[in-house]
């Protein structure tokens, strides 16, 4: 199997993807794929030009319109609010 690439970001790249990719590291534990996935961190700024180099992008912050179709957004990991539904579009991007 290849291992997805999966980018988290945030608009520093400091505070909410640290929470969001912890968030995420427990829920790929609890799935039992972490085997699958590789993980990055970074800010949106840093990503931009490299964007296509990632399988699955999860951002906390607001993405430019030319890359917001390859973006899921994070902030149900921070509120608390709709996380089923971004983990499900998430595990779908893996399987892939």
């Amino acid at each position: 199997m290849i291992m997805k690439k999966l980018l988290i970001m945030c608009g520093t790249g400091v505070a909410t993807s640290t929470i969001v990719t912890n968030k995420v590291k427990e829920w790929l534990k609890e799935k039992g794929i972490t085997d699958q996935v590789k993980l990055y961190q970074s800010k949106v700024a840093d990503e931009m030009n490299k964007i296509d180099n990632y399988d699955i992008v999860v951002s906390t912050t607001v993405v430019p319109d030319s890359i917001k179709d390859r973006v899921i957004m994070g902030l149900p990991l921070l509120t608390g609010i709709g996380t089923e539904e971004m983990y499900a579009e998430i595990e779908k991007k893996i399987k892939e």
